[in-house]
């Protein structure tokens, strides 16, 4: 589980490609500071498990799946890439509950200067805006952003200063691919409704009586 405040960005530094997989290695800093095999690192919002760990690097495997439904596919050494380790049960929740499991991807179909930030217009299908509200939450590659403006193929989040700064948005152009996950709690409200009113959906046993007369 992450935040979807990125700690660092880092670099593509080789890719070994398989027939329908490939192994990426990436070069960091600061996520070294406890980082283990087996962890779990948000790559550009994709949840990847550290296979191997070398001086300032690791190696991830990036499946089949993967490869078919994010942006991942299309990384090359040299590439940027935005790094958050996984959330510690300690820390600040600055950001939104974020998975590290992609819905899809979108489009940057326009890029506009808003004063002191900019305004990042982004191509999708409805079967992924249908979860986005207007000043709710969306991660985009891994990045947690507030919606500003949304309708039934197009979304728009305003981007500050800090972000461009932190994150690979500033490398980002029209045209470019970025990887979507939408906020997880519209997806498990749409199905307990869908099966709130599914008729085939068993009912619970579990009553106020029942949970009194065990004790709770």
């Amino acid at each position: 589980m992450f935040t979807g405040i990125i700690e660092e960005i880092g670099t593509v530094t080789g890719i070994a490609r398989g027939v329908n997989s490939s192994r990426v290695t990436i070069n960091a800093n600061i996520i070294f500071s406890d980082l283990k095999l087996g962890d779990s690192v948000s790559t550009n919002g994709v949840c990847l498990t550290v296979s191997e760990i070398k001086t300032n690097t690791f190696t991830a495997d990036v499946m089949h799946e993967t490869l078919k439904n994010t942006s991942l596919a299309g990384l090359n050494t040299g590439i940027r890439v935005n790094l958050e380790r996984a959330m510690r049960a300690d820390g600040r929740f600055g950001g939104h509950i974020v998975s590290g499991h992609i819905d899809g991807t979108g489009v940057i179909r326009n890029i506009k200067k808003d004063d002191n930030a900019f305004i990042y217009s982004i191509f999708t299908i409805c079967d992924i805006t249908k979860y986005i509200v207007k000043k709710g939450s969306i991660a985009i590659d891994g990045i947690s952003l507030t919606v500003t403006h949304v309708d039934d193929t197009n979304f728009s989040v305003s981007i500050i200063p800090h972000t461009l700064r932190e994150t690979i948005l500033a490398d980002r152009k029209t045209g470019d691919i970025v990887n979507l996950e939408v906020d997880m709690l519209a997806k498990y409200i749409e199905k307990l409704l869908l099966e709130k009113d599914n008729p085939s959906t068993p009912k619970s046993t579990i009553t106020a009586e029942f949970l009194a007369k065990n004790g709770f």
